[in-house]
Order: structure tokens, then C-alpha cells, then sequence
């Protein structure tokens, strides 16, 4: 039978019909409860569940298990649709499209402000300043005190040029439109030689195009640049250039048009097309993009063919003169950003002018915020794409914890990550503090110190994948405890110390280091071990092993870039395994591999591979259906009469790694390059993946994961791990910890920049850096087994790791 208020489709009945005392308690539940009915979202399996309002609501269980389906996909996605359905048609518009979630019924929903860890800075001239309103208040404390006074606070912006000039006007007279002409000027920061930038690039040419070859020839070495690709053919077919001719045979006429040429329409193949020079078009379409957001072989291109060097005409500050001659006390506002966010609240607070009493107020809160949250260490002038996910989330947080409004949704994801055990304390009290204010606080976590403060805990479960989706468990942390879930048998578990760690093979010296805040730092990292680099969050870790240690063929880094991929993108094409799977098929059955993607021939023509027909409504969102003619496999039917050890390339898309693994590891379909792919996936827990599952629906924890198997395949002698327990449960960590040993086990070197107690306790040799962060960090205070910082406790992880060992 359905609830009181439902009908058996799931439709909220209207209060029209309602019993007066059902209508009455509908509404109060309302008041109090977040309630969802039939949740089928992604993994989901009809899951209901009533969330109590103005609580803080852990949600656990292992990756992949349904938290973020539930959390995001269902309760957060729905009430941003809602809001964005208030504003007009026109408004909406311009905003994302939102479908509705696969829920029957949502109800008692507020306002949803979700704090991701999605990393910030798609734009090379966004900063932490930008990103947050602490530029902007301090432009407008420069322009209002700074001395000599320059001009209006869009002086002291280096997004803002300084233009002069002169423009029509129209203007009202006697009843009568008349046209003036008249002077303007507008006084901006940007530094002119750099453009605002910071920094001025030396492209070199041979990294772009080989001399000795014509257009035709592929004379262009450019990601993207094909030379049968629209970039080509505009400059082979502009006039400009003859495309048959090597560039080196180039007049100077043509090498200045090829290179350095305005913007010119010119006609294309009946339309007109704009033509620009290569270094132009380069600058803009590469140059203009924040490098972490760079897919791995554009980054590689741009590293390969860019010097960057800082501008000699402002230093790097990004300010032209005039900005930067502006002072207060003594500091202009290029100085104010440079500094350490810590002691620029320091800086502020000794400012007092009754004038600017509010503004000043604003700012000091502001600072003492990014304080608090332990983010002190970083400045205004960073570039909001170095920071980390962890980073990113909590600078996120600061435009929230001085807000007066209450009764809203805050969702967080993960705000553990990059918190050493000293920082997670200081974030539990804010998670606290918004919930006190009669805010509903959602939290993804895995954490035991975490979800140690939860009002509330629901776990979902009971695995992950289509062995997930389900609530395990709702109640409190003492319950969870005595549960018989797989939360509640790993929440107390505790990764004892190494009586006996291995033995160094060798060490890998690095001698004064001083990348970001090191402080000449000199060190021996340990070869043939498993090295866990800690410190809390700021203390230079990062620096150290990313900054310091030398590159080449034998290093392996695995850091958390995020993974590029559209819908189309799954765990087979990301990891290069659906090539020897399209070869087998194609072998098995003598016909070409590119019947066996859908991306190439064997797409069905309905709807291109996709599975799904997308039909754009305008203001509305998106619908999406299956295909009917493929129904939803993606592949056209006569594809489908190919098998391969019995099954067809849908089936075998659909296939579970662990399920691929077995399959491709005996029998008819043995398929050995295949199966080395899936039994690395297998190693780090993503045996319940399906290969043909869209990237877009992976967790953060699996997507890091997957980038772990991947690089795990390329061949060197040092794995440089960035944090490897993010979006891990407490179940997996074990499994890593396997993972790591078979690692070093075969001859590896593995350095592991950590938070997690269990990797520290695991590890044969532990580097801590500190002894705080920014400029209080950047020294390593102390080198040696776990054992013995465990019995030392003279730094702030020894005294940590000490209390989860329980010693």
C-alpha cells in the first residue's frame, strides 16, 4: 500500500483530497523532515528515507555504495532545480538545464548550497582573491586610503585595462535626439606588458610545426592540429600561404602571415572564416587556460613548447605601475596579496580608520575565517587551480560561515580530505557551528573522527555498484558500532606498527629545497620502502615530493587532477582496455576492431553510440531517452551478431570488472592484454565497476582510483601517491594497504603524501614536515620509523599517530 499522501505511481496526492488530519500532519512533517520515497537514481534501489531537519546527517558506506547518488544526484540536484524553476523563462535560459531526479517523492527540501571538492580556477587569472570576495573589499579599501590616491577600486584590478578614448553618444536635447562625440577613459590595474597575467611566455617554434614539411604533409605538430582538421585546411585554403610548399621556403611575407597575423575574414569554402596567425591563435586557445584543467597531452604540449618566465615590468604582480605606487602604512595592495593570509588579517586588524570601520570589519572576518579553517597559510595572489580538492572545498566554506541565513541544506563532500587528525577537529566545530544556527548539515564521509560528531548516521550499502544502493543502517555512532554492517565492523579498526619494516635499497637525495615555503631543505628519501610523507595541511609536503623531487622516465606520479571525460567516456576506454577487447572481437569474427566501438562504425546510426536520444526543450531540461531501435546498447544489430567466447560486445560492456576478469582470464575468450587492464581495476577495489558505465557517473574516490590502475601500467622504478585514501572506506584501506606492499614487494619505491593514521602506522619510513604550515611549515621535523615517532611524540603527527595506535 502507499504512504498517506502518495499514489501507488508515486505522485504527491493533493492536499485537496487529503484527510484534514493527514494535510496537517503532511505539513508538519514538512517542517521537520526531509523525506524521500522510491530514490532510484544511478545505483539506488527504491531507497526511502526521512532526514531530520537542522541535524547534522552523516552518510557512510563503501565507494560506490549509493552515498553520493542519494546526497547530490537526488536530494541537493533536486532542490537546485526547484530554485531555478522560480526564476523567468528568460533567466533560465542562460542557466544549466536540470533533469529531474528518478524519485517518486521528495518533500520537505530547503535551500541546498552543496561544497564540493571540484577544484577552482578554470581561468589562469582566477586567485584565492578572485575566488572569494577578499579582492574585491580590498580594492575598494586601497582606492578609499591609499595614498596617492590612483583612482576608482577597478585602478587596482589586473583583470581591468586602462583604455582611452573617444565614442558617440546620443543625448536627449529640446525634444530633439542629437549625436555628440565624446572623450573616454578608463583606468584599470592590468599590467600592460603582461596583460594581467603575471607571467610572459617564449613559444618555441620547433615544438610547433616541422620546418622541413608543407601544410599538406603535416608539417603541424599541435594537438588537434590534423591535416585533414578544420585548423588546418583554414590556413592551408586562406590564400595567404601556399600549402604545398615547406615552411622553411616561406617568403618573409608568408612566415609573418603564418605566425603573426591579425584577425582577417576570409571566405572558406562558401562561409567566412576569421584567419589568425599560429602564435595568436596558440596563445588564446592553450595560454588562456588554467594548466590543471589542461587534459594530460595538452599540459604535455604546453610544458614542452612554453617558457614562462615572470614579467619583468611588474614583477609578477600582475599590477601595472600606478596600482602598485598606491600604498597604506607602507604596503600597496600587490604586497597585500603576497602576503600570508594569517598575517594579513594581522595587517588589517592594526588598520584603524573610523571611515572605512564596516569595510574593514568585513575583511578581518574574511582573513580570520580562512584562519580558522586552517587555510592561513595560503595568499590572495594564489592561483585558485594550484589549490587541492580538500583546498578548494574549505575556501569554498568561507563565504558560509558568516552568513545569517538559516534553514538551509549544507552538503558537504568529504571535508576530510587533505586534513591532517590535528585540522579535522577545527573543521567538526564549523560543520557544528552552521548546523547550531538551524541549518540542516548533509555530510559524504568516511572518517571515524567524523562521523564520530554525526547527530545521525545512515549507511548505504551493503557493497558497492549494483551490490550497493541499499540503507543498511540509520541510527546513532554507538549503534553503528554494535551493528553488523561493514561500516560498523570496520569503524574501530586500527592498523597496528610494523615490528620489522624493510630495508633501505638506496636513498634519493634532495639538497635545498625551497619550492613554495621549504626552507632549504635537505633530505634522504628511502629507496626499496614504502615512505609516508605527513605534516598538516600547508606544512610543504606537496612541495617537497612534487616541487623537489627530480622528474624522468623512472617516476610515476599519480596525483588528484581530476580525470577529463564526457558521457561517452567509460572505465574500458579510459584504461585502454577496450582496445585488445575490439582486436579479440574483430580477430574472433574476421571483421575490422572499429565495428566494436561505439564512437567509430559500429555506433547505432539512431542515436551515435550514445544509447540514449537527447531532445533539447530550450529553457526546459534536457529530456533523455533510450534509444529504441538499439535500446540503450549502443551498438547496431548487426554488430551485435558477433560474439566473442559467447558473449557480444554490449554484454561484455556490461560485465563487471570482476565478472571481465574471469572471463578474460580462462577459456575460449582468454585474452591476456585484457586481463593484466582488469586485474589492476580488481587491485584497487574497483571490481564492481562496469566496464561500459560513464565516467560522469563515477564517485571522486573511484575516479581517483581508476587513475591509479591506469598509471600503475606505466613502467618505473619510484610511484608517487598524492593521498591515495581519498574516497576510500575504512574497508578498502586494507585493501590499499595490500596494494602498496606488492608494490615495493616488486621492487618499487612508493612515496605516499598521507593523512590517513593506517597508511602512517603501515609505512617503513615517515618524513613530517612542519612544524605548522605556510611560513610556521616548511622543515622537516622529523625522519624515521613509525615506532619511533610513535614513542618520541615531539611532533604534532607523533602525538596523533601515538593515540590511534593506542600507545
Amino acid at each position: 500500500m502507499p504512504r498517506s499522501g502518495q499514489t501507488r505511481n508515486g505522485d504527491a496526492m493533493s492536499t485537496e483530497t487529503m484527510a484534514p488530519e493527514h494535510t496537517a500532519q503532511h505539513v508538519a512533517d514538512s517542517h521537520t523532515m526531509i523525506r524521500v520515497q522510491g530514490a532510484r537514481e544511478n545505483n539506488l534501489k527504491d531507497v526511502s528515507v526521512e532526514i531530520r531537519k537542522r541535524r547534522l546527517t552523516v552518510f557512510t558506506g563503501v565507494s560506490g555504495s549509493g552515498k553520493s547518488s542519494l546526497v547530490f544526484s537526488t536530494i541537493a540536484a533536486d532542490s537546485q532545480r526547484m530554485i531555478n524553476e522560480t526564476y523567468s523563462a528568460f533567466l533560465q535560459g542562460f542557466m544549466p538545464s536540470l533533469n529531474r531526479p528518478d524519485v517518486d517523492v521528495l518533500e520537505g527540501l530547503t535551500t541546498a548550497i552543496i561544497v564540493d571538492q571540484e577544484r577552482m580556477g578554470a581561468n589562469v587569472r582566477s586567485t584565492v582573491g578572485t575566488a572569494t570576495d577578499a579582492n574585491a573589499m580590498l580594492r575598494i579599501l586601497f582606492s578609499r586610503l591609499g595614498q596617492p590616491h590612483v583612482g576608482p577600486p577597478q585602478a587596482f584590478s589586473f583583470n581591468v585595462a586602462s583604455i582611452s578614448g573617444a565614442g558617440a553618444v546620443t543625448l536627449e536635447r529640446g525634444g530633439k535626439t542629437i549625436k555628440e562625440r565624446r572623450d573616454f577613459a578608463i583606468t584599470g590595474g592590468m599590467c600592460p606588458r603582461c596583460e594581467g597575467m603575471g607571467t610572459v611566455n617564449d613559444i618555441d617554434l620547433t615544438q610547433l610545426f616541422d620546418d622541413s614539411k608543407s601544410l599538406a604533409d603535416g608539417a603541424l605538430t599541435i594537438p588537434g592540429y590534423n591535416p585533414d582538421g578544420w585548423m588546418v585546411r583554414i590556413f592551408a585554403e586562406s590564400g595567404f600561404l601556399d600549402p604545398n610548399k615547406p615552411i622553411r621556403d616561406y617568403t618573409d611575407q608568408e612566415r609573418q602571415d603564418f605566425l603573426y597575423k591579425d584577425q582577417t575574414k576570409v571566405s572558406f569554402q562558401s562561409m567566412n572564416m576569421t584567419y589568425e596567425g599560429l602564435i595568436p591563435k596558440i596563445q588564446k586557445s592553450f595560454l588562456s587556460k588554467d594548466r590543471e584543467a589542461m587534459q594530460p597531452h595538452i599540459r604535455a604540449f604546453v610544458d614542452r613548447a612554453v617558457t614562462f618566465t615572470s614579467c619583468p615590468d611588474c614583477g609578477g604582480t600582475r599590477l601595472n605601475e600606478g596600482a602598485r605606487s598606491s600604498r597604506i602604512n607602507g604596503v600597496n595592495i600587490a604586497d597585500a596579496c603576497a602576503m600570508q593570509i594569517s598575517d594579513l588579517a594581522d595587517w588589517v586588524r592594526s588598520l584603524d580608520e573610523p571611515s572605512v570601520a564596516p569595510l574593514l570589519a568585513g575583511l578581518q572576518h574574511i582573513f580570520d575565517s580562512f584562519v580558522e579553517i586552517g587555510l592561513g597559510y595560503l595568499s590572495l595572489d594564489r592561483p585558485a587551480g594550484t589549490l587541492s580538492g580538500g583546498e578548494a572545498q574549505r575556501t569554498k566554506m568561507i563565504r558560509h560561515l558568516g552568513s545569517s541565513l538559516t534553514d538551509v541544506t549544507y552538503v558537504f563532500d568529504e571535508p576530510s580530505i587533505g586534513l591532517h587528525p590535528h585540522d579535522i577537529q577545527r573543521m567538526n566545530e564549523l560543520l557544528l557551528r552552521l548546523r547550531d544556527k538551524g541549518n540542516t548539515v548533509l555530510v559524504v564521509e568516511h572518517k571515524p573522527e567524523m562521523i564520530a560528531i554525526a547527530d545521525h548516521i545512515i549507511d548505504l550499502g551493503p557493497g558497492a555498484g549494483t551490490a550497493g544502493g541499499s540503507i543498511c543502517f540509520e541510527g546513532t555512532l554507538e549503534e553503528l558500532k554494535s551493528s553488523d554492517t561493514l561500516t560498523g565492523r570496520h569503524l574501530l579498526d586500527r592498523v597496528a606498527l610494523k615490528e620489522t619494516v624493510r630495508e633501505r635499497t638506496g636513498s634519493l637525495e634532495i639538497r635545498g629545497a625551497t619550492a613554495n615555503n621549504l626552507r632549504s631543505v635537505d633530505v634522504d628519501i628511502p629507496l626499496g620502502l614504502l615512505v609516508v610523507v605527513t605534516g598538516v595541511a600547508g606544512s610543504g609536503k606537496s612541495s617537497l615530493v612534487h616541487g623537489s623531487l627530480p622528474g624522468g622516465a623512472g617516476v610515476v606520479s599519480i596525483d588528484q587532477a581530476a580525470i577529463r571525460g564526457s558521457r561517452r567516456s567509460n572505465p574500458a576506454t579510459y584504461t585502454g582496455l577496450l582496445e585488445p577487447i575490439r582486436k579479440a572481437f574483430a580477430k574472433a569474427n574476421g571483421v575490422k576492431p572499429a565495428l566494436f566501438s561505439s564512437n567509430s562504425e559500429g555506433a547505432c546510426p539512431n542515436c551515435n553510440g550514445a544509447g540514449v536520444i537527447y531532445t533539447d526543450l530550450g529553457m526546459m531540461a534536457t529530456v533523455e531517452s533510450p534509444c529504441e531501435v538499439c535500446e540503450g546498447k549502443r551498438f547496431q544489430a548487426s554488430v551485435l551478431e558477433y560474439t566473442f567466447g559467447g558473449r557480444d560486445i554490449s554484454e561484455v560492456l556490461a560485465m563487471s570488472v570482476t565478472d571481465a576478469e574471469q572471463f578474460f582470464g580462462s577459456g575460449d575468450a582468454r585474452t591476456p592484454a585484457a586481463h593484466a587492464i582488469l586485474k589492476r581495476l580488481a587491485d584497487v577495489g574497483l571490481g564492481y565497476l562496469s566496464l561500459g558505465q560513464p565516467l560522469t557517473t563515477l564517485s571522486g574516490g573511484e575516479r581517483q582510483r581508476l587513475k591509479l590502475a591506469t598509471q600503475m601500467a606505466e613502467k618505473g622504478g619510484i610511484y608517487v601517491l598524492d593521498e591515495p585514501t581519498t574516497g576510500l572506506h575504512l574497508a578498502d584501506v586494507e585493501n590499499l594497504l595490500g596494494l602498496l606492499d606488492r608494490l615495493v614487494d616488486s621492487g618499487k619505491s612508493v612515496i605516499v603524501v598521507e593523512h590517513h593514521q593506517a597508511v602512517m602506522a603501515h609505512a617503513d619510513w615517515i618524513i613530517d614536515l612542519g612544524p605548522g604550515a605556510g611560513h610556521d611549515g616548511g622543515s622537516v621535523v622529523f625522519e624515521g620509523t613509525p615506532a619511533d615517532l610513535v614513542a618520541g611524540r615531539s611532533t604534532l603527527t607523533g602525538e596523533h599517530l601515538a593515540a590511534y595506535v593506542g600507545e
